[in-house]
């Protein structure tokens, strides 16, 4: 079948995306594999729930301080070149814990610090490389492209979380860092095929500059602050997997590595199909969209932390995936589409900054809650805080989440607010 034969794939049409797209396969299934080593990792040197919340949280606690400036990046500089530099870092921060890993020098204080180097790595790329979408693509075909990376993102998933598992039952989690560094080094080389020529760089209407009126165009627009609230709570209490399957496989079922990498790769079933139906609704991607199925989500939470065995926990994992990625989905290309292509960069430093910005809270929270509450509990309070949000901003907003007719720079920002920047 040819690509242009069929609009769920139609974002094929364009070289540079199927570059990319290629390329991201490849590093998807490292950074996988990195996360579920990197998490077994920390329980080998501390058997601690607390600490494995603690080096999530110091992984995302750039994002804190680094996504409004990588927005800013977005839209001041080359995309290209920009997400060039960030791989690089990110490279280098997943090399040097593989080595220190294979040669047997490896300290806990190591994989914190190389988990906030990649932290700042990923909060200055990822806004810089969800405009650069755009750019890859054009507007019209943005959503189409959203969920096909997320579909290869959980391709990724599918399969990074079971070959690091058995990677670490047999040779022990250093071979997962060499592997991901590897697919950066690939992620570079593509990004260096591009074409410029067959970029969508739109021209900008506006010389807004400064990262407060990015802020200040999203106060302005409850179509999108009430998307940011949703995915506020949903990620940073709900959309902990990474500690909840680790817990329930060593604590709950007793399990060794491999059935803990098997938890990930079920979570992506779900998470993967999540993205590929999502490639075929777009015309229902509308705000109360997102709430609908981030209500879902909170609702498999709670089913989640009531099954009994291994088996049934990994059965109804899938189904938490698919919510999630559906939400998820949704909300990231509402938030591009529906934005002026001038000041993107900055709205998605926003979101991305609302989206992981909770996880240095949240995941230790979560981490020493499933340590001494209980992960059960902990997993169903994830869910019933999701469905309290979700709640909220349904009753909240329902009536004032309409996409205003004239969205532009312009017409949010008054010509009398000048650049300061």
């Amino acid at each position: 079948m040819r690509v242009d034969e069929n609009e769920n794939w139609r974002s094929f049409r364009h070289r540079n995306f199927r570059i990319l797209f290629a390329a991201n396969s490849i590093s998807n299934i490292g950074s996988w594999a990195q996360r579920i080593a990197q998490d077994w990792l920390v329980l080998e040197l501390t058997h601690s729930g607390t600490y494995l919340g603690s080096v999530t949280a110091l992984q995302f606690l750039p994002t804190l301080f680094l996504s409004l400036h990588g927005g800013a990046l977005a839209d001041k500089f080359n995309k290209q070149k920009v997400l060039i530099v960030t791989n690089l870092i990110g490279g280098a921060s997943a090399a040097i814990l593989g080595i220190l890993v294979t040669s047997h020098h490896i300290k806990l204080w190591h994989v914190f610090g190389l988990a906030f180097g990649l932290g700042i790595a990923n909060a200055l790329d990822a806004p810089v490389r969800q405009a650069f979408t755009a750019e890859v693509v054009g507007r019209n075909d943005v959503p189409n492209a959203v969920s096909l990376n997320s579909a290869n993102f959980n391709a990724g998933r599918l399969i990074g979380p079971a070959l690091a598992g058995t990677s670490i039952a047999f040779v022990g989690t250093g071979p997962s860092f060499l592997l991901n560094a590897a697919s950066y080094a690939i992620v570079i080389f593509s990004l260096m095929k591009l074409r410029a020529e067959e970029f969508f760089i739109q021209p900008s209407s506006s010389n807004v500059g400064n990262i407060r009126e990015g802020i200040r165009y999203v106060v302005a627009r409850p179509d999108l602050y009430a998307v940011m609230i949703v995915v506020f709570f949903m990620a940073t209490f709900g959309m902990n997997f990474q500690i909840f399957n680790a817990l329930m496989a060593t604590q709950v079922f007793h399990r060794g590595p491999a059935s803990f990498g098997f938890l990930g790769t079920t979570l992506a079933i779900g998470a993967f199909s999540g993205a590929l139906v999502s490639a075929r609704i777009e015309r229902y991607r509308r705000t109360m969209f997102v709430v609908y199925a981030s209500l879902a989500f909170g609702t498999g939470l709670v089913i989640l932390s009531l099954m009994p065995t291994y088996t049934t926990y990994a059965i109804w994992l899938p189904f938490c995936g698919f919510a999630a990625l559906t939400t998820m989905i949704t909300a990231n290309s509402l938030m591009q589409i529906n934005t002026d292509a001038a000041i993107r960069g900055r709205v998605m430093g926003v979101y991305l900054l609302v989206f992981l910005g909770g996880a240095p809270f949240g995941s230790p929270f979560v981490g020493a809650m499933g340590e001494h509450v209980g992960i059960r509990q902990t997993i169903a309070f994830g869910g019933l805080i999701t469905i309290f949000a979700s709640t909220f901003v349904y009753f909240r907003y329902r009536h004032k989440v309409s996409v205003p007719e004239n969205y532009s720079i312009e017409f949010i920002l008054p010509p009398t607010y000048e650049n300061k920047g």
